[in-house]
């Protein structure tokens, strides 16, 4: 392919004797079931939730890149209804967890009991053990208990009294947080932050939508009807699709430019904090399947460019000054990418 992110020109002016233009772009790697899945989820919560396409594009592609989401947004925008609605489509096992600020580590990650029948401590899973955690409010917990996500989190298990309890694939924390309320609250760590793929800010509906979803709500068909959602995926179709995403094509020259973008946020002059090289894999990983999402098995620069705020916006800290002034990490990122020159 002499050119992955070129479109094909006009070749009406060719005289006869020139070489024939290539055949229309045919993807090497068949999406028809990635595509399929993907439209039936949308059109599942779409049964439900109103607008949002943005942040269902985004969870679809978490799932595929396998990676956790941070959903942040101010009460009543549907977060938690979203995630709920999206676990319902997976037919795998869901947990919930309400987080509050007397919650332990092991209210959320299990304990062992003594059985005095055979002297012998058991292990009785919490409930992070299933496929699709939902911890709602993570932000009320302090920090002896969000430091028990971090092991689970980015190694996929849990140790607890020297033995190790591996997590089953697929495994998918979303978590949600208000922004605004913050009595009673605890800032997350960038450790933590940095474990999760997206952070998502959950925006309000426009005034259509709104009056949708007062329509709906009018002819009865408010609360949250959640068995009007039906499962599209198992987790062995899950684990599929993922492979086949991890196959997708990048360009050399399409790594540097990651590699460019994510370095350059450890050198700009209104950020006190640069994004690690755990972002440049998220790039890469949120690319990869972004753009099977889309169709094709190779990724483009826009496919980069749509994914940078959700994986570098709760990943990088803007200086005292720059925060006073009222930037935000959004604004930074977007000057990144105009300053960036785009490989073609």
């Amino acid at each position: 392919m002499e050119n992955d992110f070129a479109d094909l020109g006009s070749t009406s002016s060719l005289p006869p004797d020139s070489p024939q233009p290539a055949a229309p772009f045919s993807p090497r790697a068949d999406f028809s079931r990635l595509q399929a899945s993907a439209d039936a989820i949308r059109r599942e919560l779409g049964k439900v939730i109103v607008g949002q396409q943005a942040l269902i594009d985004l969870l679809l592609t978490a799932i595929l890149a396998d990676g956790h989401v941070l959903l942040e947004g101010v009460p009543g925008v549907a977060k938690t209804l979203t995630a709920k609605l999206l676990a319902r489509t997976l037919d795998v096992p869901f947990s919930r967890i309400q987080f509050t600020p007397d919650m332990m580590p092991s209210d959320v990650l299990g304990t062992s009991i003594f059985r005095p029948n055979s002297a012998e401590f058991e292990f009785r899973p919490g409930p992070i053990f299933a496929s699709v955690v939902l911890i709602d409010e993570i932000n009320r917990a302090p920090a002896k208990t969000q430091s028990a996500l971090f092991e689970v989190m980015e190694e996929r298990h849990i140790t607890q009294d020297g033995t190790t309890y591996p997590m089953q694939e697929p495994f998918l924390v979303l978590a949600t947080q208000n922004p605004i309320e913050q009595e009673g609250t605890y800032r997350l760590p960038e450790a933590q932050l940095d474990r999760f793929l997206f952070k998502i800010n959950v925006g309000y509906p426009t005034t259509a939508e709104e009056v949708a979803i007062l329509q709906g709500h009018h002819a009865g068909f408010g609360g949250t009807p959640l068995e009007a959602v039906s499962t599209v995926l198992s987790a062995a179709d899950i684990r599929a699709l993922r492979q086949q995403v991890r196959q997708q094509h990048v360009e050399p020259k399409l790594l540097e430019y990651i590699a460019q973008l994510v370095g350059n946020t450890r050198a700009h002059k209104a950020l006190y904090l640069g994004a690690s090289p755990r972002a440049s894999l998220a790039l890469l990983n949120g690319a990869k399947a972004l753009s099977a999402l889309r169709g094709r098995d190779f990724v483009t620069p826009e496919d980069v460019q749509f994914l940078a705020p959700a994986v570098l916006r709760h990943r990088i800290l803007l200086t005292p000054e720059r925060e006073m002034e009222g930037t935000a990490p959004d604004d930074v990122v977007k000057q990144i990418i105009q300053q960036l020159e785009v490989p073609r």
